[in-house]
């Protein structure tokens, strides 16, 4: 089995590097590095939900040789679905299943526009969501390299929203959120259920946005609960 996660708007795959000490044994973790951050630094923001999701479903599409699973944070729940979509219809390969984190279903996103928020603007919304060190923004240096990615993840994602649409994948489907998340709720999170022709199912945690940086562990035990019930069925 493998585990592919996928950050939040301007997140790292660094984020998950906790998880791998709490993966069974025979589980593979990885995670997404988008463009513009850690080793690809260099490499072009991308700008469309496209530019973003077709490079990440050729890598995936070189992994199907074993079962296959997504978790997804936030953005990155929409970017999982999305390269789910396409390793479906291009390779006919379905995922063992989709984890989706942090994000209401298609149809129902609460989103604020912020990505033409100014600077300070943009940092008290990270530094309130709690998912993105305050301490880094002290740095100028620092936060020349962190905040256009995060704008550009913000900008890509508003345009996703605006033209998506509730195409469906083979894989079951369990949601997550932070019960004191102000943009998702219970039926927000219940609207994925539309995006699924198998199982699906929503569990909600104590905390907000980022509620899985103190929830890690029951997350992951949770997460691969639903992999062992998948795995019998």
């Amino acid at each position: 089995m493998r585990l592919i996660c996928f950050p939040h708007a301007g997140g790292l795959a660094s984020f998950f590097h906790p998880w791998g000490r709490l993966v069974p044994p025979g589980v593979e973790l990885l995670a997404v590095r988008y463009p513009g951050r850690e080793d690809r630094l260099l490499e072009p923001l991308a700008r469309t939900m496209d530019e973003l999701s077709v490079p990440i479903a050729r890598e995936c599409a070189r992994l199907l040789d074993a079962p296959l699973a997504f978790f997804g944070h936030s953005m990155g729940a929409s970017v999982a679905y999305e390269v789910a979509l396409r390793l479906q219809e291009e390779h006919r390969f379905s995922l063992s299943a989709l984890f989706v984190s942090g994000r209401s279903g298609p149809g129902r996103e609460r989103i604020r526009p912020l990505s033409e928020a100014t600077d300070s603007q943009l940092m008290q919304e990270l530094t309130e969501l709690g998912g993105t060190d305050a301490q880094a923004f002290d740095d100028a240096e620092l936060r020349e390299l962190v905040l256009p990615a995060i704008r550009a993840d913000y900008r890509l994602i508003e345009a996703y929203t605006a033209t998506s649409t509730n195409a469906v994948v083979n894989a079951p489907v369990t949601a997550y959120y932070g019960e004191q998340d102000a943009d998702v709720d219970r039926d927000s999170a219940e609207a994925w259920a539309g995006v699924t022709r198998s199982d699906f199912r929503v569990t909600p945690f104590e905390g907000g946005h980022f509620y899985l940086l103190n929830e890690t562990q029951a997350l992951v035990d949770d997460l691969f609960s639903g992999l062992g019930r998948t795995a019998r069925c």
